[in-house]
C-alpha cells in the first residue's frame, strides 16, 4: 500500500545488487511511496548484480560510483543534483565488505591490509559520502541519511569478524557527522541495526543460516525482512520523523533487548 510519503522528495541509494538487497528493496518502495533517486554502487558490484533492471523498473538512472573516492562521490552527487533536478532529500548507505570473512581469515589472524580495505568501503565510506554532501551544500534541510548495521557493534558474535569493527565505527561516524549535519543543515542521521537478512553480502558470513533461524526462535516478532526494513527506511525518509537524529534504530522483532526465549530453552533442554 502507498501513502505517497516521499512524494517530490529527490535521493541517492547505495548498494542495491540483486532483488534480495535491503536497497533493492527500498528502492522499489521509495519509487510507490512517489520519490525519484539515482542508483549507484561500484563498478564491479554492478557487473556482478542487475541494477539496470532495478532502473527501468523504477525509471532511475544509474552512476557508477567507488564510494571511497573522493573523486567519484563529487561526481555522483553533481551528476545526481542535475539529474533530479534539485537538491537531494534522502541518501541509503547499505555497504559492506569484508575481505577476511571472504577469504575464511578468523579475526584472531587478520590480514590488515584487507581490514583496512573492509573498514574503508564499510565505514569510511559513510564519512566520505556524507563529508561530500555537506562541502556541496547538497542536501535540503529536513533531509535524512540512513547508513544500515548491525548489533555486532556493541555484542559478541564470533564469526561476524573485522565486520563488527567497521559497522561499530559506521555508528559512530553516523552520530559525529549526524550532529554538524543537524546543526548547520537540519539534515538527519541515523543507522538501522537490522536483523540477520539473508542477502548476497550476509551469506558470505561462517554460520550464518544457522545465526537466522537462532535470531528468529530469540525474536518476540521474528526475524525483520529485507522488506521490512526497506519499509522502516522510507518512514525516516519520509517528514514524519523530523526530529529522530543521532540514532541507532534497532529493527529486529525485539532480538536486540532479549536475553532468552522460551523457543530456545526449549532447544537446549531437549538436548
Amino acid at each position: 500500500m502507498s501513502y505517497n510519503l516521499l512524494k517530490g522528495k529527490r535521493g541517492i541509494i547505495f548498494g542495491a545488487l540483486d532483488e534480495n538487497s535491503i536497497a533493492w528493496k527500498t528502492a522499489e518502495r521509495v519509487h510507490e511511496e512517489g520519490g525519484t533517486f539515482v542508483l549507484t554502487n561500484a563498478p564491479v558490484a554492478m557487473r556482478m548484480g542487475q541494477i539496470n533492471a532495478l532502473a527501468e523498473k523504477t525509471g532511475s538512472q544509474v552512476i557508477p560510483a567507488d564510494a571511497t573516492s573522493l573523486e567519484d562521490l563529487e561526481n555522483l552527487v553533481e551528476k545526481s543534483m542535475e539529474i533530479l533536478g534539485g537538491k537531494i532529500d534522502f541518501v541509503l548507505h547499505s555497504i559492506g565488505m569484508s575481505i577476511n570473512v571472504r577469504k575464511g581469515n578468523h579475526y584472531t589472524g587478520q590480514n590488515y591490509d584487507w581490514t583496512q580495505k573492509g573498514t574503508d568501503v564499510s565505514a569510511t565510506s559513510f564519512h566520505k559520502v556524507m563529508q561530500t554532501l555537506y562541502q556541496k551544500d547538497a542536501m535540503n534541510e529536513w533531509g535524512s541519511i540512513v547508513a544500515l548495521t548491525y548489533m555486532a557493534a556493541q555484542r559478541v558474535f564470533p564469526d561476524y569478524n573485522d565486520m563488527a569493527d567497521n559497522k561499530a565505527l559506521l555508528e559512530s561516524i553516523a552520530r559525529s557527522f549526524g550532529y554538524f549535519f543537524g546543526r548547520d543543515k537540519k539534515v538527519r542521521v541515523n543507522t538501522i541495526s537490522q536483523s540477520p537478512t539473508p542477502t548476497t553480502a550476509g551469506s558470505g558470513v561462517k554460520g550464518f543460516d544457522g545465526f537466522i533461524s537462532y535470531a528468529e526462535k530469540m525474536s518476540p516478532l521474528g526475524n525483520a525482512s529485507a522488506l521490512d526494513c526497506a519499509n522502516y527506511t522510507v518512514s525516516l525518509f519520509s517528514d514524519l520523523t523530523r526530529k529522530v537524529t543521532l540514532q541507532n534504530l534497532f529493527h529486529d522483532g525485539g532480538f536486540s533487548n532479549m536475553g532468552v526465549s522460551d523457543a530456545v530453552m526449549e532447544a537446549f533442554t531437549k538436548e
